[in-house]
């Protein structure tokens, strides 16, 4: 062989080596003998829209960037329940919160089935504006294809990362059935095996399944039921029950499901560990929102938050409707009685939803409104939480049981005090709490104990709150729009406003227990010189007047021309601050 042939020959085998370098797969560099590669996976689920709170979007930041870092190789994803919730959110529909999420850098999310209460169109919008895929593979058209991409494939580390969603089948009545009309939501198992297959022949290294499912007794697909059914997952981030670590059963499971919670108390991390290419062990933690408080805010993120927060002014500032009275709801009327803007929330709750009967609480209701145009911004202030309308079915039983204990510590202030609408009753306080209500009509007909009855009411108090165990066992019928946008469209549909609370809650007074004759006759005898001869007796000359929003008792004395004080005693008013719109006194003779 001459030494041109063998400078040739030299030079082909050279070439080949170059090009077999540059152009092999990056996993195999990656599987090279003896080599760990970590992939930390911090995920999210259920923020409902708190951009500040917990642990909030810009320490999410921090830490993200932090652990990039360390390691280079993280993916941040969401399971769901994101877009809806604060008004931070509800005002843009959601845009809001997109524009956070890629701000911060998310990777991918699933809906949740609140991430559809803006409707199945807005939700393919603020896909299009996610600068992050959001994905579930169960969410299906009538023509059978999927409404999002069923998965996405990450390529980090060197390594393959398959990434599916799925969506719980709940979301057809966790939502207004007409924000997901036209769509199915199929078996999350028959799916998860369909598309774990279909990974697997693209030859990922690790499957995750970010699920918006949760492990609610009461539902029937569960992530609890996929990690039992379908074989081939290697990590579930789930969301939907708002369950933690701790509370999540892993127990001798191959799969491991991780959850954070609720509204941003925690950050959840998993770290990813490969062998030579192979996923040899998975090990997830939980970060309080106490673990990461001196963690510094990524200033970036938190002027997005308050850019938006700026831009939402604009918004808050759009008239919804108008009246021409004080809308009240003020702290100390709205726990202890009824007003006309109490009466109007309900009224709008029980429009919305169809029920027999609405009741909210009184605590919820964190301000009035003025005279004049009623903005979103006034609308948001009454009802600053977040809190959305949900149909439950009740017995009899159960709704007299609520009433009872909303009505318990009368006429002391309560938050959970009982605002309705759809139902009238007698609270007679003359007997003891608990025995106290009467005559309760729903529809026009007598209370049946045993019958189910239609009730809406927010998730705060379906879930117990305020002491409301009772309302934790209904039976769910249906989840619909927040409770500040039910009120918007509510008064955008009326003519006029109602001036005058309507009450829905009838109050026998207390009366003052007679002493028996004979004591009544001595003490007459030894006061009955002290006096005075022109002393008006109770009986004589006195008149009825119902409380009206806004009044106070020194305003209603000057009125009558008596002192604030002889009307608070005569009407036995423990309290005489607290008086409350249809509240009838009885004005003594001045």
């Amino acid at each position: 062989m001459d030494f041109k042939f063998k400078k040739l020959v030299s030079a082909l085998i050279m070439f080949a080596m170059v090009v077999g370098f540059v152009f092999a797969p990056t996993a195999v560099v990656s599987a090279e003998e003896g080599k760990t590669t970590t992939i930390t996976i911090v995920h999210t689920n259920d923020t409902h829209s708190r951009v500040n709170e917990g642990v909030g979007f810009s320490r999410i930041s921090s830490k993200v960037k932090a652990l990039k870092e360390a390691n280079p190789n993280v993916l941040l994803l969401d399971a769901g329940d994101t877009f809806h919730g604060q008004p931070f959110a509800t005002i843009t529909q959601g845009e809001s919160i997109v524009k956070v999420m890629n701000a911060v850098g998310y990777d991918a999310m699933t809906p949740g089935n609140h991430d559809f209460n803006y409707g199945q169109d807005r939700l393919l919008e603020l896909a299009n504006l996610a600068q992050y895929p959001i994905i579930s593979a169960n969410v299906l058209k009538a023509d059978g294809t999927t409404l999002l991409e069923p998965y996405v494939i990450k390529e980090v580390g060197g390594l393959k990362i398959g990434i599916f969603g799925l969506s719980t089948p709940e979301t057809a009545y966790k939502t207004n059935p007409k924000n997901v009309e036209g769509l199915t939501f199929a078996d999350p198992v028959e799916t998860a095996k369909k598309i774990v297959e279909e990974l697997k022949s693209k030859d990922v290294d690790a499957i995750i399944a970010l699920m918006h499912l949760g492990i609610d007794k009461e539902s029937t697909d569960t992530s609890y039921r996929v990690r039992d059914q379908v074989e081939g997952i290697d990590l579930i981030i789930d969301g939907h029950s708002h369950s933690t670590l701790d509370t999540i059963d892993n127990e001798g499971k191959t799969t491991k499901i991780v959850s954070t919670g609720e509204y941003n108390n925690n950050l959840g991390i998993v770290n990813l560990i490969f062998e030579n290419g192979k996923l040899k062990s998975v090990e997830p933690t939980l970060l309080s929102n106490e673990a990461v408080a001196e963690l510094e805010e990524d200033s970036a993120i938190s002027e997005v938050i308050t850019k938006l927060t700026e831009q939402n002014k604009v918004i808050t500032s759009v008239v919804v409707g108008k009246t021409e009275v004080v809308l009240d709801g003020e702290r100390e009327h709205v726990r202890a009685g009824e007003t006309n803007l109490s009466n109007l929330i309900t009224d709008a709750m029980l429009a919305v939803s169809g029920a027999d009967m609405a009741i909210t609480n009184g605590g919820g209701i964190r301000a009035s409104i003025d005279v004049g145009d009623i903005t979103m911004d006034e609308i948001i202030t009454v009802l600053p939480f977040g809190n959305y309308v949900i149909v439950k079915e009740y017995t009899g039983a159960q709704i007299l049981a609520a009433l009872e204990h909303g009505t318990a510590s009368y006429p002391e202030l309560a938050g959970g005090f009982p605002q309705v609408a759809g139902v009238t009753f007698t609270l007679d306080l003359n007997k003891e709490a608990g025995k106290r209500v009467s005559d309760v009509i729903i529809n026009g007909e007598p209370l049946d104990l045993e019958k189910t009855y239609k009730v809406a009411t927010n998730d705060f108090l379906a879930e117990g709150g305020d002491g409301y165990d009772m309302l934790k066992e209904g039976i769910l019928v249906t989840e619909l729009s927040a409770l500040d946008e039910v009120l918007v469209e509510y008064i955008k549909g009326l003519e006029s406003i109602p001036a005058e609370v309507r009450p829905r809650m009838t109050v026998i007074e207390k009366t003052i227990q007679e002493e028996p004759t004979e004591v009544v006759e001595e003490k007459a005898e030894e006061t009955v010189k002290q006096v005075p001869a022109t002393q008006p007796e109770k009986e004589k000359s006195t008149q009825t007047y119902v409380v009206k929003a806004g009044d106070i008792l020194w305003k209603i004395g000057v009125k009558f021309g008596v002192k604030w004080e002889e009307i608070a005693k005569y009407n036995n008013l423990k309290n005489p601050n607290l008086i409350f719109p249809g509240q009838k006194l009885i004005i003594p003779a001045n």
